[in-house]
């Protein structure tokens, strides 16, 4: 798919600009749905009141039941709920206070305001659905996004928030507002690159961040709320991951897991590609070491982002298949790999001269690949 994004051209101004695409007639919910009355190989035609529209799919049955926005000017619609996914993600914003070297989305200096939107949308979201929320820096909205959290938790408990963030915005004060959500479904995501605050200030371009950092998850912790790790692998760090490993145990041993990432070769991360990206499928001592103190200490470890053939045979169960259904791409060698499924895969734009040099199809497995709790 490599996209969230849908053709629609030549949308009727008079047509709110937040809808459903539906097969038939529902009036339910705050969301308007358009109603699906033709459609061909290319494209399918939908009416709501006395118009009707064309929206550009070969696969217009997939549409169905997703939220869309759509932007008249640009003619294209922006798929915020996709009814059918378990990869549904908001961006909150494109601004940023950090500029990390591998950053795969360049901040961008302008307001994203759609949290009315949002708020409309996750209404009709599928039972249970897992909602990421991703920037930029989510938290630089941190009353908006709390309060969508919020109101979303009292209509629609099922639902389930993974929030992507620097952690360095939270305070003492939040912690009441933080501690009042229903915790079981939700878990803050936070990152530390280095075991101290040099390599870690460096990487993300800001001095102070490591310890503002740690203040963030203190405060989420404090609160009950569930907090993720994430460490992305880079050659400046990877030397670091056991010491990273023994600072997560004795510092902050609590947290849901650990999750050790690989770059995704896009944005900063693709013009600083070789100096940064550290092949694993190479040298996997890093990520073998680090796991090894993380298993003493009781610490849930995972790879995300990491092919199965690229992992010797007993660390493949902690790779995950973490890659977006709408990013993720698989190669000509992976025809006739037996694990596929179970594999996460690889990014869209990611050729095969920019990733893992050792590659190629698997036989089945006799393995339980570690799910991705959320």
């Amino acid at each position: 798919m490599f996209t969230t994004k849908i053709a629609i051209p030549d949308y009727p101004a008079n047509l709110p600009e937040l809808i459903r695409l539906e097969a038939e007639a529902d009036p339910h919910g705050p969301v308007p749905a358009a109603v699906l009355v033709f459609e061909t190989e290319t494209s399918g035609w939908f009416q709501m009141g006395g118009e009707s529209f064309e929206v550009r799919s070969t696969e217009i049955r997939s549409l169905i039941g997703d939220v869309v926005l759509v932007n008249r000017e640009r003619g294209v619609g922006e798929r915020l709920v996709r009814r059918r996914s378990e990869h549904n993600t908001l961006l909150i914003t494109e601004r940023c206070d950090q500029l990390c070297v591998m950053c795969s989305q360049p901040p961008k200096e302008y307001e994203l305001n759609l949290f009315a939107h949002y708020r409309e949308a996750l209404a009709h979201a599928a039972p249970g659905a897992i909602i990421g929320i991703s920037g930029g820096e989510p938290l630089l909205y941190k009353s908006e996004l709390l309060k969508l959290i919020a109101d979303t938790r009292q209509r629609r408990p099922d639902i389930a928030f993974h929030v992507l963030t620097n952690g360095q915005h939270l305070e003492e004060a939040d912690i009441p507002l933080l501690a009042s959500l229903l915790h079981d479904r939700l878990r803050f995501a936070v990152p530390l690159y280095a075991d101290a605050p040099e390599l870690h200030d460096k990487i993300v371009a800001k001095p102070g961040a490591f310890l503002r950092a740690l203040e963030g998850i203190r405060v989420l912790m404090e609160a009950g709320v569930e907090v993720e790790i994430r460490t992305v692998l880079m050659r400046p760090n990877a030397a670091s991951l056991p010491d990273i490993a023994r600072f997560i145990a004795w510092t902050i041993p609590d947290i849901a897991h650990w999750a050790i990432m690989q770059m995704e070769y896009i944005g900063f991360a693709r013009k600083n590609w070789e100096t940064l990206f550290f092949d694993h499928s190479l040298d996997e001592l890093p990520l073998r070491a680090a796991l090894t103190i993380t298993r003493q200490h009781g610490i849930e470890t995972l790879f995300y982002n990491m092919p199965l053939c690229t992992l010797h045979t007993d660390l493949r169960s902690y790779a995950p298949p973490t890659i977006s259904d709408w990013k993720r791409k698989f190669l000509d060698l992976c025809d006739g790999c037996k694990v596929r499924s179970d594999c996460a895969g690889f990014f869209a734009w990611q050729s095969r001269d920019k990733t893992f040099q050792n590659l190629g199809p698997l036989p089945g497995l006799d393995m339980d690949i570690r799910c991705v709790s959320s």
